[in-house]
């Protein structure tokens, strides 16, 4: 018969830069082991002269020893450059409020700036006379930036932005490439050589033109 020692336990979440998702994955660790009543409220305290009964007073020390048990957790959850500026917090709600405080601003800044990165690259389109390497640098640039800040970008989500908003004089193989590959298995360098080929053929063909023209017109 299965005792409560052979489930696996919950790991306790690593406070990343993704402050939303943990503080999300905190709370749903902190609900499964019922101490989430101690982020909502502090611990009950005696107040000053009032005599306190037995009962009363087991509360309180219940309550203190299970907002030592949500302090540990929180403490194993984070860095210790974090814990250096939260040690004089005394329970758990006081460490949960600063840490709120402290990176929520931040996951706002970095929400926008997503925000911001997403319509750069929604409007990015390939210049007339750029060559694919400096399209392909200004767009990995900003793909990498939204990863940076907690974009989830796929390396297809790049590869059909790039197919998408080529210059028309690659719609060929543009086409060539759509039909002859499965996109979601294709590598961005692989994608990158194919068209490299094609600008390298159709320059040389520009060369080869305009040796003729020279040659025609002497």
């Amino acid at each position: 018969m299965a005792t409560e020692s052979n489930f696996v336990q919950p790991a306790i979440p690593k406070l990343d830069a993704h402050y939303d998702h943990w503080c999300m994955l905190m709370e749903n660790f902190l609900r499964s082991k019922e101490y989430w009543n101690l982020i909502e409220q502090e611990i009950p305290i005696a107040e000053a002269g009032v005599e306190l009964t037995e009962g009363q007073k087991k509360v309180i020390e219940d309550a203190k020893l299970k907002d030592l048990k949500v302090k540990n957790y929180l403490f194993q959850a984070i860095d210790r450059s974090v814990l250096e500026t939260i040690l004089n917090k005394d329970t758990a709600k006081s460490i949960w409020d600063s840490l709120k405080q402290k990176y929520q601003g931040t996951a706002r800044v970095q929400r926008a700036q997503r925000q911001a990165l997403r319509k750069e690259f929604e409007m990015l389109n390939m210049k007339v006379g750029e060559y694919v390497n400096e399209y392909f640098a200004r767009t990995l640039t900003i793909a990498n930036k939204m990863r940076v800040h907690g974009e989830k970008m796929e390396d297809v989500v790049v590869i059909e932005k790039i197919l998408r908003s080529m210059t028309p004089k690659f719609d060929y193989v543009v086409c060539s490439i759509e039909e002859s590959n499965d996109l979601d298995t294709l590598s961005i360098d692989v994608l990158q050589s194919s068209l490299l080929v094609h600008e390298q053929r159709m320059n040389g063909h520009l060369v080869e033109e305009q040796a003729l023209k020279v040659t025609y017109e002497d």
